[in-house]
């Protein structure tokens, strides 16, 4: 089979075009869900689907699926899912998404000019707001299509402002009355760009996923005493903020700790808030949110328990009220080893080197896999930059790695 090179880059930089923004270095887009350009992006994407002769559909939360049931093959049969999405971070990337959705459409359109009869339907499939962008909750489409959250649970979600998920995709035309059911495929398959550097270091031109991260989310107080900054001496305070500071550390600690034995083990305070938050007054209050990572379960935990642990020794040598919730708690996603089998060959086929790796990011493939055999391909990230306009993919890279994909969909389709 053959992927034209030359359309898919087309089909990318016109994407990239919706939602363009200025960056000195590198090429960005904001396209968050239900904008004017997330608009453009999906009439663009639905129009490509139906030149290449694909039936499309659209659910309620906006989720696109283009189906092709080429003469020969059984329309009864489970489909093969491919697919990504088409939404942004503010200031993202032009691969992040797009690379996938469009590698997903090329693979078919290699299929059918090579003539390639498979024994199943194929659906091309973009998920509505998977970084979570405009409405707080990442992977939500596939959420919704994998059974893990309703319809009108994610419609009822509201942006700063206030705006429901529902009157967005209402006012740009998307809020479609199909149905999207994941566990109703027989398969499903993704590439996306790496957000790494393991692939350009060790010369490959795809990677065939593993494992996806677990991903643990804490939430962290430290309660101290209010006082004044001038006032109050050294040897009499209570300083949340100083206490949280120690804490902080402890989590790296923890994260380098456990990254001597997995690579995938990493530790995060990425959020926080402090009360009263004045230049003049001894901090009282911290809050915490903390994402803890690792493809062992296990080490998770253990993370949690070492931040208990660290909490307990604040309590004691600082005099602060400590607490910690593990409000979310989502372990980690092995891909299935038809998806991998079939990714290898794929791979020696194409004459494209591989390596296995895991994936730190989530995707929606995680939630996917809950209800179906799922796989992950990465294609390389020069320099590892992702979410920002330095994200790179070469396109003879783009090319290689939707060569393999094509390759593995064709394989699955055909079993």
């Amino acid at each position: 089979m053959h992927v034209d090179a030359d359309r898919l880059r087309e089909d990318i930089e016109a994407n990239a075009r919706f939602g363009a923004v200025d960056a000195d270095n590198g090429v960005g887009r904001t396209a968050l869900t239900g904008s004017e350009a997330d608009r453009q992006v999906r009439e663009r994407f639905v129009e490509r689907l139906t030149a290449a002769g694909l039936s499309v559909r659209v659910d309620p939360v906006g989720n696109i699926v283009g189906r092709w049931t080429p003469a020969g093959c059984d329309p009864e049969a489970a489909p093969v899912a491919v697919g990504s999405h088409l939404d942004s971070v503010p200031r993202g990337g032009i691969f992040d998404g797009p690379l996938g959705v469009y590698a997903a459409l090329e693979s078919v359109r290699a299929m059918q000019s090579a003539e390639v009869t498979p024994g199943r339907p194929v659906e091309v499939v973009s998920f509505t707001e998977e970084e979570g962008g405009r409405f707080g909750v990442g992977t939500l489409g596939s959420s919704v299509a994998a059974g893990q959250r309703t319809a009108s649970e994610a419609l009822s979600l509201t942006d700063d402002d206030g705006t429901s998920l529902e009157a967005a995709l209402r006012r740009i035309g998307f809020d479609g009355d199909d149905t999207v059911e994941a566990g109703r495929w027989d398969s499903w398959v993704e590439l996306h760009v790496e957000q790494g550097t393991t692939l350009t270091d060790a010369g490959a031109g795809v990677g065939i996923v593993d494992s996806i991260t677990g991903i643990t989310n804490c939430e962290v107080r430290i309660t101290g005493e209010a006082d004044h900054a001038g006032s109050t001496p050294m040897d009499e305070r209570t300083d949340a903020l100083a206490a949280a500071s120690e804490f902080i550390l402890d989590l790296e600690r923890v994260g380098w700790e456990c990254a001597k034995t997995s690579d995938a083990a990493v530790a995060t305070a990425g959020e926080g808030a402090i009360a009263p938050n004045a230049r003049n007054i001894v901090p009282e209050r911290v809050e915490l949110d903390l994402d803890i990572r690792d493809i062992d379960h296990d080490t998770m935990t253990r993370m949690v328990d070492r931040c208990r642990d660290s909490l307990a020794r604040l309590e004691r040598t600082r005099g602060v009220d400590t607490s910690i919730e593990r409000y979310r708690d989502s372990e980690p996603t092995p891909c299935s080893d038809r998806f991998r089998t079939a990714a290898e060959a794929a791979a020696a086929t194409a004459g494209v080197t591989s390596v296995g790796l895991p994936s730190g990011a989530m995707h929606d493939t995680a939630n996917v896999a809950a209800v179906t055999d799922a796989g992950l391909l990465f294609a390389p990230s020069e320099g590892g930059y992702s979410h920002s306009p330095r994200e790179w993919t070469d396109w003879s890279d783009c090319a290689a790695a939707t060569a393999v994909l094509a390759e593995t969909v064709r394989s699955l389709a055909s079993t």
